[in-house]
């Protein structure tokens, strides 16, 4: 060693993924804080359509909380600079797609109404190819399947089949897509779309939800994942500010109540009990009667509840 260094002395070397990472962060705070107001995240989307081909990339922009940053960014454009922006955007978001962890993340964020919203509207063949092949990949994934039914995609393919588009990965994309949705349209059942309707938190009376014989025949389904279903009726009771949400969250613990052999002990098990009774002094007509008939039924039991009708 030289300079009389010890031998026991180390070097530190910095690996091309430390350097990446940085990069990484570097490019995630242009998106939060560009330092040029109309190059900074351009220059930045680019970048970073570039390195997200690299797995080592994608954990790093996932750690970073990245996806967030990308997903207000997929809008309609209309000038060529938007549009150029638009298209690397959802190359990045194609990318990600490929990554289950950020998949995760595109789950729970606004990206997926943001791109079948690109794809309605969009007449850029490059951007609608990137956003149909983003679809093509998140559709098997979780409840992206069903999502894409109920936002209208199959009828929003049809229309850009009918369309003349010239690059054939397109228009395989499209017929590949298209089948899916179809095979999804064929296995979403009358529950599925009940989880999907609770998980996004968009209660509304839906025909199912008053139907004794949904209630009948999936009862057991609500046992799935240790009541994950009812966590989140229970979860929508603390938080949600909409009466109609509240009103339908009530009446539908109600029913399972009702109909689950275990109803009772299940629910009171789950502190459900105390929140209901809160809402009994809701200032919403509809929340505090449904609210009622929860507590009825809670109380009284099966025997007594089936008598007990809105």
């Amino acid at each position: 060693m030289q300079n009389g260094e010890s031998s026991k002395a180390k070097k530190q070397y910095t690996t091309i993924d430390d350097v990446l990472k940085g990069l990484v962060d570097w490019l995630c705070a242009q998106l939060k804080n560009p330092s040029h107001p109309s190059r900074g995240v351009p220059t930045a989307v680019s970048c970073l359509a570039t390195l997200l081909r690299e797995p080592v990339v994608r954990s790093s922009f996932v750690q970073a909380d990245g996806v967030k940053l990308l997903v207000p960014l997929i809008t309609p454009a209309s000038t060529q600079q938007s549009i150029q922006l638009l298209y690397e955007t959802s190359l990045c978001v194609w990318l990600l797609s490929f990554y289950e962890p950020a998949i995760e993340f595109l789950a729970t964020s606004r990206a997926l109404p943001r791109l079948i919203d690109v794809a309605r509207s969009s007449t850029k063949e490059k951007v609608v190819r990137v956003v149909v092949l983003a679809l093509k990949n998140l559709l098997n994934k979780g409840t992206f399947g069903a999502q894409m039914v109920d936002l209208g995609l199959p009828q929003i393919v049809q229309s850009l089949k009918a369309q003349a588009w010239s690059d054939e990965d397109l228009l395989e994309a499209l017929n590949q897509l298209e089948e899916g949705l179809k095979d999804n349209i064929k296995l979403l059942s009358s529950f599925d779309k009940y989880k999907q309707e609770i998980l996004l938190g968009h209660l509304d009376w839906s025909p199912m939800h008053k139907d004794s014989l949904f209630w009948r025949d999936n009862i057991t389904h609500f046992d799935e994942s240790d009541f994950q279903i009812l966590r989140v009726l229970i979860t929508i009771m603390d938080t949600s500010s909409d009466p109609r949400a509240l009103a339908v969250a009530c009446y539908d613990l109600s029913q399972f109540i009702q109909y689950h052999p275990a109803g009772r002990i299940i629910v009171d098990d789950l502190k459900a009990k105390e929140r209901v009774m809160k809402l009994m002094n809701h200032e919403n007509a509809e929340v505090t009667k449904n609210a009622l008939l929860c507590i009825q039924r809670l109380f009284l039991g099966a025997k007594y509840a089936s008598f007990l009708q809105v």
